[in-house]
C-alpha cells in the first residue's frame, strides 16, 4: 500500500473521537482515519450501485432485448447437452 501525506481539517469532536478510538485500539490516529475513510468510501460505493440497480430495474424487467434470455432461466442446461 502506497501512502500519501494529506492535510485535512476536522471538527473538534471528530478529532477527539478518532483519538479516543486510536487509543482504545492501540492504533495511530492516521490508521484509524484511513480505516474510517475506507469504510465510508465502501458504503458510498454500495449506495451508488444500489441506486444504479434501482434505476435500471424497470428496463431489465420490460426491455425485450434484456429479457430475451429469461425464458432459459428454468431450463436444465445439463439435459440440453
Amino acid at each position: 500500500m502506497v501512502l500519501e501525506r494529506v492535510q485535512i481539517i476536522l471538527e473538534q469532536d471528530q478529532r477527539r473521537q478518532i483519538a479516543r478510538i486510536a487509543e482504545q485500539e492501540g492504533k495511530s490516529v492516521s490508521e484509524v482515519t484511513r480505516e474510517l475513510l475506507r469504510l465510508a468510501l465502501k458504503e458510498r460505493q454500495k449506495r451508488q450501485i444500489e441506486r444504479a440497480a434501482q434505476l435500471l430495474a424497470e428496463d431489465y424487467r420490460s426491455d425485450p432485448e434484456l429479457t430475451a434470455f429469461t425464458a432459459l432461466d428454468g431450463e436444465d442446461w445439463d439435459a440440453a447437452r
